[in-house]
């Protein structure tokens, strides 16, 4: 069964999911419901505020419909097999969206069901956050011949960026302190299609180095759910890797600034930045919505 659990089940069809979101944020499509009557389940075992506002509303606007299941509200919360869970709603569904916790709990889900299964956030990757990112960074910059340099933890967000813009040709960097680096795998195949596409792949512990000639400076938070016994130490070993107004200044002038949200003000970046004139947050959040329902249309369309 075709999903989307990384950004590589996506690798040739990575600009035509854009310019298709591109093309529904401008109203541009002619089908105004063009997955009517299509239905998608969406499992939470994570709360969430842009991922499950966006592809729900983004279902409603097609013309589908989308259901809202907790980790409470399913079976699933209470032991059940996830192969029994996927085989039950592959008979009630068009398609399956999943918020998780542990990535190789989407790669069963996807293995057993019968319909598409989208990764909406797991603890290795999110893909479709990286899809709206780089549509904000296109309305922002005009083109994707770019530099995005990710500030901080080398996370589920920042794997997927790293495989995203080696696919586009765009550079990217990562500061963050050593032992924080993304997956070694993923980077090991974000370096092996960075060759074929000109992409340059940076990863270092140097802010400098990292943000010099970036287009778009992007941080995340320093402490993930599920990380909070690691905070004291995950909070020192990243004071350092701040986006504040001087951390702004080794980018271009011109750079913007991104978050995938919530933000701690204070601690991964500071209100000065956030709320600042080089700050696209709410334009990015805006465009989940626009990404949720390009990918949805390319896995549940007829």
């Amino acid at each position: 069964m075709n999903s989307l659990l990384s950004i590589t089940d996506l690798e040739d069809n990575i600009e035509n999911i854009i310019n298709l979101a591109s093309d529904f944020k401008d109203g541009k499509f002619d089908n105004e419901e063009p997955l009517k009557d299509k239905k998608l389940a969406m499992i939470f075992q994570k709360s969430s505020t842009r991922t499950r506002v966006s592809f729900e509303v983004g279902m409603y606007e097609l013309g589908g419909t989308a259901l809202f299941l907790s980790t409470n509200d399913i079976q699933l919360g209470r032991g059940e097999p996830i192969k029994d869970t996927a085989k039950v709603l592959s008979r009630y569904v068009d398609g399956i969206m999943i918020r998780a916790t542990n990535h190789a709990d989407v790669v069963e889900l996807a293995e057993e069901a019968d319909v598409p299964v989208i990764n909406g956030l797991t603890d290795v990757e999110h893909p479709c956050q990286a899809f709206a990112d780089i549509l904000t960074i296109k309305e922002h910059k005009g083109d994707l011949n770019r530099k995005l340099t990710f500030v901080g933890d080398g996370n589920n967000v920042s794997n997927s960026l790293l495989l995203i813009c080696a696919y586009l040709g765009m550079d990217f960097a990562i500061a963050c302190p050593k032992g924080y680096e993304p997956d070694k795998k993923i980077t090991e195949k974000g370096l092996e299609i960075a060759k074929k596409t000109g992409s340059t792949i940076t990863i270092t512990p140097d802010l400098e180095l990292a943000l010099k000639d970036a287009d778009a400076v992007y941080t995340d938070v320093w402490v993930s759910m599920g990380e909070e016994e690691e905070a004291e130490k995950r909070n020192n070993d990243f004071a350092k890797y701040q986006v504040n107004e001087e951390t702004m200044k080794l980018a271009k002038d011109d750079a913007i600034f991104m978050h995938c949200l919530p933000a701690i003000r204070g601690k991964e970046v500071t209100s000065e930045v956030i709320d600042g004139p080089q700050s696209v947050i709410y334009d990015q959040a805006e465009n989940r919505l626009h990404a949720q329902k390009a990918i949805m249309y390319h896995y549940l369309k007829d």
